[in-house]
């Protein structure tokens, strides 16, 4: 099969919109569920926390986000969606049982729990935990073989135009 230049744009094409696609669905995560668990770990009150935690909760609720793996293959603990939201119910629940009347002291201890709960320390700095894949979950599969395709058909479109080049 001889690849034409049309081939080629369509190939290189379809890859870009997957990495698209990638890029708006992070994003998107980000904005209305991950943000909200950052700034939960660095709220400084009890109840700026539990404003920022509820939202990203009520998003996973409203997603479907609350159970399953996020991987393909074989499921690690680190992609289990279950474990990751009841632990962000339990935290809101501990948030909630906070007495207006509590010390200044167990407010901070409860909040520096929190921020342990909802962030990871890495090579890279601090992040905040989610299972890996979230973003694009329950499509993961899809997502997977959409960019496997498109970046094989990628290559097979390029590598005749370098050839030609060389």
């Amino acid at each position: 099969m001889r690849v034409t230049k049309g081939m080629t744009v369509l190939f290189v094409l379809s890859f870009l919109v997957w990495i698209g696609l990638r890029v708006i669905v992070s994003i998107q995560f980000n904005q209305e569920c991950g943000g909200h668990l950052k700034r939960a770990a660095d709220a400084s009150t009890i109840e700026m926390a539990k404003t920022e935690l509820e939202t990203s909760l009520k998003y996973l609720e409203a997603n479907n986000l609350t159970k399953g793996y996020t991987s393909i293959i074989y499921n690690t603990p680190n992609e289990d969606i279950g474990f990751w939201y009841q632990n962000l119910k339990a935290s809101f629940t501990e948030l909630e049982k906070v007495s207006p009347e509590a010390s200044q002291l167990e407010k901070t201890n409860i909040l520096m729990k929190l921020r342990e709960t909802l962030l990871d320390t890495s090579e890279n700095g601090i992040k905040v935990t989610i299972p890996q894949g979230i973003a694009i979950f329950p499509f993961n599969m899809l997502f997977a073989g959409f960019g496997l395709i498109t970046s094989m058909l990628c290559v097979i479109g390029v590598i005749p135009w370098i050839e030609k080049t060389l």
